[in-house]
């Protein structure tokens, strides 16, 4: 059974920023994939960033230049910097893990941007 368990979600002012923590538990088994994805009110979740197990990077071309993604296998934890945060960042962010054909969700974290 794999769960995992972000954290770091808040309110924040325009131009700001957050970072974003998941740890994962149970057996996962490289290599994997983890990832950050976000849905807004009224949207489709939508990818924002994800790593490999080789830390090669992937973004929305919405983020890049503003969020990094980082991973520490040991911890089997993924981290989400988010700066020059914008209104258009409001979402839940949700944790994602894809290993051997499986895909693990996250319950969510709100991030909510607003002045």
């Amino acid at each position: 059974q794999v769960q995992l368990v972000e954290s770091g979600g808040a309110l924040v002012q325009p131009g700001g920023s957050l970072r974003l923590s998941c740890a994962a538990s149970g057996d996962i088994f490289s290599p994997y994939v983890m990832g950050w994805y976000r849905q807004a009110p009224g949207k489709q979740r939508e990818l924002v960033a994800t790593i490999t197990s080789g830390s090669s990077t992937d973004y929305a071309d919405s983020v890049k230049g503003r969020f990094t993604i980082s991973r520490d296998n040991a911890k089997k934890a993924v981290y989400l910097q988010m700066n020059s945060l914008e209104s258009e960042d409001t979402a839940v962010y949700y944790c994602n893990v894809y290993a051997w054909g499986s895909r693990y969700w996250g319950q969510g974290t709100q991030v909510t941007v607003s002045s």
